[in-house]
């Protein structure tokens, strides 16, 4: 018999809990093990996981990031078909709806599909406007309103995109108004209406809470693709639904900012030039903490501001130098730059591996933190559905919660 979402959420949250001595610290700011901190009945496994991943070539480790259920060594240790089985969520019904090129005006290909993917799922309100949350030039809201005939408002911070928004709106002739406005600020309660209905496609961390919390209050109809959890004031999340801070109490999970960051760190959609990018720009940030901890004295890892790659220098010298000033670091004598580079792209290579660790507990973690979402509604009368409304190959942020509230 399939789990209901409460079971499913508390087996995943005894899973996390048990094995985030494991998950939890990022090998990143490591130089060597990040599991050297195991108590004394967890360092044997550690040991021996340790020595299996850095024994790995370098094909399989490519594959186990893209592929980490899939005839992973770990299943030797780690209750890999129980996280991989806990994390799979079916696919929303009904298929991607095909709608005319010309509707894609002005929005980028990618956004396009994933918009025509989200779009058959939205639910319309009985009557009234369907309400954009954080619409940006509102590209959604305009495709909901030529689709369904009804009219629509976009609400955005941002005075360009309102602008641009309504520029287009208006010249595709569509009934929809560009509101601008901080979703956070009291005053937004008013566009959410009981009977009515509200759609988010990868609305960030804070800017969705407040909208599950506004629909909760308001009765509202809720069609959502939660996005970046991490986005959030608070330092330690704090489980919205009163099961998950239960069972946090009383089971002892604690999650940081960086532990939400790493449930949507999976990317499927970077070219391979960018993925190669991305690489150098993470061996030479290894590279240039290698160089600072000598320079400094201090075996620990030292927080680098980040870089747009498309902004990154040539060389790694000129890297070191502008992470240096920004750090306040005067670099002394004669560096070896070639030798901190080597170094920065040995680490990635362990690095690679260790983390292979934290990606059979990424999407599980993400999972437990929408049925987190999911509970909360439900604790509230609603009746909710969990999906998956387009493949992962599109947009790894691909989870729908759909909302009903009580009649």
């Amino acid at each position: 018999m399939p789990l209901d979402h409460a079971q499913r959420f508390a087996h995943l949250t005894e899973l996390l809990v048990r094995w985030q001595w494991l998950w939890a610290p990022a090998p990143f700011v490591h130089r060597h093990s990040p599991w050297l901190g195991a108590s004394s009945d967890q360092i044997e496994a550690a040991q021996a996981i340790g020595a299996c991943l850095t024994a790995l070539e370098d094909d399989d480790c490519q594959r186990l990031q893209h592929e980490p259920y899939t005839g992973t060594p770990l299943a030797q240790w780690l209750p890999v078909t129980e996280l991989r089985e806990l994390a799979q969520v079916s696919p929303a019904q009904g298929i991607m709806s095909s709608f005319p090129d010309s509707w894609a005006q002005h929005v980028s290909g990618r956004k396009w599909q994933q918009m025509q993917a989200f779009a058959p799922h939205v639910m319309m309100p009985g009557e009234g406007r369907l309400v954009e949350w954080c619409a940006g030039k509102g590209h959604l809201g305009r495709l909901m309103a030529r689709w369904q005939q009804q009219p629509v408002v976009g609400l955005e911070w941002q005075p360009a995109l309102c602008v641009d928004g309504q520029h287009l709106a208006d010249h595709q002739q569509l009934a929809v108004e560009m509101v601008c406005h901080d979703v956070m600020q009291p005053e937004v309660e008013q566009w959410l209406t009981e009977g009515g209905a509200v759609a988010a496609l990868h609305a960030c961390g804070d800017l969705h809470v407040r909208l599950v919390e506004l629909v909760r209050e308001r009765g509202t109809s809720l069609t959502l693709a939660p996005c970046c959890y991490q986005r959030t004031s608070a330092e330690h999340y704090r489980p919205l639904s009163r099961e998950g801070q239960a069972l946090s109490r009383n089971l002892g999970l604690e999650l940081t900012r960086e532990h939400l960051a790493m449930a949507v760190q999976e990317t499927v959609t970077a070219s391979r030039g960018e993925q190669r990018k991305r690489e150098r720009g993470n061996a030479w940030r290894l590279g240039f903490d290698e160089l600072q901890r000598e320079q400094r004295g201090r075996d620990e890892y030292l927080p680098v501001p980040s870089l747009a790659y498309g902004r990154m220098p040539d060389q790694f010298a000129d890297f070191c130098r502008w992470a240096a000033h920004r750090k306040g670091i005067e670099l002394a004598g004669e560096i070896d730059w070639a030798h901190y580079e080597s170094r920065g792209w040995l680490r990635l290579r362990d690095t690679n591996r260790y983390e292979l660790v934290r990606h059979l507990f990424r999407r599980p973690l993400e999972v437990w933190l929408v049925l987190d979402r999911v509970l909360w509604l439900e604790e509230a009368g609603f009746d909710v559905e969990l999906s998956e409304f387009c493949a992962r190959e599109l947009t790894p942020r691909n989870l729908l919660i759909k909302a009903v509230p009580p009649r």
